[in-house]
């Protein structure tokens, strides 16, 4: 007999930047452990094109356009989620952009470039995560706030102190979430990914002098895939995780440790 804790039946997660890479990854596996699923993005056909995939598994699912950096389109597309799948058990605030290959100092980072990053990483987290914890406290059945964040929260990233704040700033997030909300029985943990194969890392881990400098330091000796985020994401949105909160997920095969 399964472990019937992580079925997730009955329950309805949000998964910003979900149609690609971690997101993508963490959704599919929410959809085939029973959860109604809703899937925000800025790319229309990733969008479809992942919409399909978590249709696949036979549950309820959607896709809405959203720029997690907008305020009001947050708000709105919470609005239309909620009014299709549901009342939300779970959100992931997991959109995110990278810094640019073209920044050669952070003393020649532009004003531009730093809001660039920021607004989505870490303001539009803040959108989301703030329209979330209302939801879930309003509706009275608890729930589970989760925030991607990445290895260049806790290690240096020359040229990615942008980057960098917004992760380390969205783990201190997750932990005054956790503590705030706890009375309404809403759970807020942070997950931070090492070196993944995705889009966002696809030119990095294709260039012959970071995999040959990178990879020998993970001692599972292979990048990370956006499939190895499908547990952890189940176990946070399910009642197995029923008491565990304020904490950070390292998902990274060891890199940090070696």
């Amino acid at each position: 007999m399964a472990y019937r804790a992580f079925d997730l039946n009955g329950k309805t997660a949000l998964v910003t930047g979900g149609n690609s890479g971690i997101g993508l990854g963490m959704a599919e596996a929410l959809a085939q452990a029973g959860a109604a699923v809703c899937i925000w993005g800025t790319n229309a056909q990733k969008n479809a094109a992942a919409l399909a995939k978590l249709k696949a598994h036979g549950g309820r699912a959607l896709a809405l356009h959203c720029d997690v950096g907008e305020e009001h389109e947050v708000e709105g597309r919470f609005a239309e989620t909620v009014a299709a799948l549901g009342p939300l058990h779970a959100c992931f605030a997991n959109a995110g952009v990278s810094g640019r290959s073209e920044v050669k100092s952070f003393t020649e980072m532009s004003s531009a470039e730093w809001k660039r990053v920021t607004r989505v990483n870490l303001d539009g987290a803040f959108y989301t995560l703030r329209a979330a914890a209302r939801h879930m406290a309003g509706h009275g059945q608890g729930g589970s706030l989760i925030g991607t964040a990445s290895l260049a929260a806790i290690s240096g990233q020359p040229r990615g102190e942008h980057y960098a704040a917004t992760k380390g700033g969205l783990i201190s997030m997750m932990r005054a979430l956790a503590v705030e909300f706890a009375r309404h029985g809403i759970r807020a943990n942070a997950i931070l990914p090492g070196w993944i194969e995705t889009a966002m890392t696809e030119k990095a881990l294709a260039w012959d002098k970071f995999r040959e400098k990178v990879l020998p330091r993970v001692p599972m000796r292979r990048w990370g895939r956006p499939e190895d985020f499908g547990a952890i994401a189940v176990y946070l949105v399910s009642d197995a995780s029923g008491y565990h909160t304020g904490d950070t997920f390292l998902i990274d095969g060891g890199y940090s440790l070696f």
